[in-house]
């Protein structure tokens, strides 16, 4: 890829390259504690069925259907109490004819029973809703249930042997409840890629300086620190790398140590007398340094160091913030063995819109009028301007070889909060 640095690459093109030079990452096995959010490397199926034995669904009485079809108020149907049966206990005995056994919800039900009254249909359970001291030595049923009622069936969830969970899945909060109650503790899922980020720039200071002739805080090494640990990879930030090559180089060392999966820099990309990444990683590896049909966000730096793969963002803030979400957030996804996927709706601009002819993606917001969608620029769409992202809901995206956008265009809206 010997791309001449005046090539200009189209968004689409770009974003292919970058996502040709990624693969996802190998499992690793965690605890289900750990789970949330992570991505099933292999499929789960069932040791057993769930639940694993027949349970009452409610406090009451295992009780044998037929005994109980008569029963009615003002004609209660009386059954011998022969037993009380706890969660966690397992009935030594069966309940025959004219007969029933105090069951708490979960606990597994006896031999002989087909159906579970609930407390709340026997003399006086209407009122307290609850079982309360011993078990009675007999109780009057005032409302019969069909066999089967209130009982929670073996395989009744899952069936030994049934795939639960496939290969692929983001876990979420069920699934890993699921996994418990199959006895799966431990689970292979992708590992989370480790994203190395720098910064660089002579003029930088951290949040925690004061500030000082000629010097601006740095903002890049925060956001994308956040955006990498948003999408669920593992950050770490390495500090910022003053406009040598020995600093850069040694940032760089230090991301090969830490084993990155990516390495991820800010500023130093464009064609300014200081911005040095170019040579520096060129030197330790290879490096396409493209100019890309985008607004904000035009130079770009990819390629590799020390085989690990490298992005280098412009310094400009919503560039970095655009470029990120445009490149680097499907990279990650792809590492981690999620879909790179964007949620996208469409628009109506609420203004005019002027373009250079550059695929531009514009900070909007969006209110609903009846059933249209309004986006609203947020005000200055400089690069350097932050707060134009802060008031965003989302990125308005013109085309390529727009230039004009009549109010009440239908547009693409890349959403943030996705």
């Amino acid at each position: 890829m010997a791309d001449n640095l005046e090539t200009m690459l189209s968004v689409d093109a770009a974003l292919d390259r970058v996502l040709a030079a990624f693969t996802r990452l190998p499992a690793e096995r965690i605890s289900i504690r750990d789970g949330l959010g992570r991505v099933l490397a292999e499929p789960v199926s069932a040791q057993h069925d769930l639940p694993p034995f027949a349970n009452s669904s409610m406090d009451g009485y295992a009780v044998r259907a037929a005994d109980v079809a008569s029963a009615a108020e003002g004609a209660p149907v009386t059954l011998a109490v022969v037993g009380d049966i706890p969660a966690g206990g397992m009935p030594a005995f069966m309940v025959g004819a004219g007969q029933a056994a105090r069951i708490m919800t979960g606990a597994p039900m006896p031999d002989g029973a087909d159906a579970v009254v609930p407390v709340e249909r026997t003399a006086g359970g209407a009122h307290s809703g609850r079982l309360i001291g011993a078990a009675p030595d007999r109780i009057a049923i005032v409302k019969g249930t069909p066999p089967g009622s209130y009982v929670r069936l073996p395989g009744e969830d899952v069936k030994t042997g049934q795939e639960v969970l496939a290969a692929g899945r983001v876990l979420r909060a069920a699934d890993l409840g699921v996994l418990a109650g199959l006895g799966v503790p431990i689970i292979p899922v992708i590992r989370r890629p480790r994203v190395a980020i720098i910064s660089t720039g002579d003029e930088l200071l951290n949040a925690d300086q004061p500030l000082t002739s000629g010097k601006i805080r740095d903002t890049n090494g925060y956001t994308l620190y956040a955006l990498v640990q948003e999408l669920g990879a593992q950050p770490a930030f390495l500090g910022i790398a003053r406009d040598t090559a020995d600093d850069f180089n040694d940032r760089l060392s230090m991301a090969r140590r830490w084993e990155a999966d990516l390495i991820l820099s800010s500023a130093g990309v464009s064609v300014g007398a200081y911005d040095m990444v170019k040579s520096v990683v060129g030197a330790a590896g290879a490096l396409n340094f493209w100019k890309v049909n985008l607004r904000p966000g035009k130079p770009l730096a990819f390629g590799h160091v020390f085989q690990i793969p490298f992005v280098g963002l412009p310094g400009n803030p919503v560039s970095a913030m655009v470029t990120f979400d445009v490149f680097v957030r499907p990279a990650i996804l792809k590492m981690m063995g999620k879909p790179p996927t964007t949620h996208l709706v469409e628009a109506e601009t609420g203004e005019p819109i002027v373009s250079d002819g550059r695929q531009s993606y514009l900070r909007v917001t969006l209110t609903r009028q009846g059933e249209r969608l309004i986006a609203h620029t947020t005000g200055n769409q400089s690069s350097g301007v932050l707060t134009s992202l802060v008031n965003a809901d989302g990125l308005l995206i013109v085309p390529a070889g727009t230039t004009n956008v009549p109010a009440g265009t239908r547009l693409s809206v890349r959403v943030y909060g996705y």
